[in-house]
């Protein structure tokens, strides 16, 4: 069974960065595509940025341009730069594992607690 631990969240004033981090145990991190989900409150979880394992990355618009998904598999872990922050940004971020089919990324039911992502002045 694979585990996801996330952190790296916090406040950030707009126009600031962070960097998330995941951490994945249990299982073949290599193996795993990997996505970035948000949920903001009264709002569905949307996936934000996925890396497969091949290195292949995809963006959701939102984020395109600011965000950057990588990947470090001698280290189990993904990760999500995010730059140039906006209030609309404000979310828990979840670490997510999954597969790719046509470069589109698909989530097992793999997820981590979550990190607090607020930005605001």
């Amino acid at each position: 069974q694979l585990q996801l631990v996330e952190s790296g969240g916090g406040l950030v004033q707009p126009g600031g960065s962070l960097r998330l981090s995941c951490v994945a145990s249990g299982g073949i991190f290599s193996s795993y595509a990997m996505g970035w989900y948000r949920q903001a409150p009264g709002k569905q979880r949307e996936l934000v940025a996925s890396i497969d394992n091949g290195g292949n990355t995809d963006y959701g618009d939102a984020v395109k341009g600011r965000f950057t998904i990588s990947r470090d598999n001698a280290k189990n872990t993904v990760y999500l730069q995010m730059n140039s922050l906006k209030p609309e940004d404000t979310a828990v971020y979840f670490c997510n594992a999954g597969w790719t089919f046509k470069s589109r990324y698909y989530g097992y039911d793999y997820w981590g607690q979550g990190t607090q992502v607020t930005v605001s002045a």
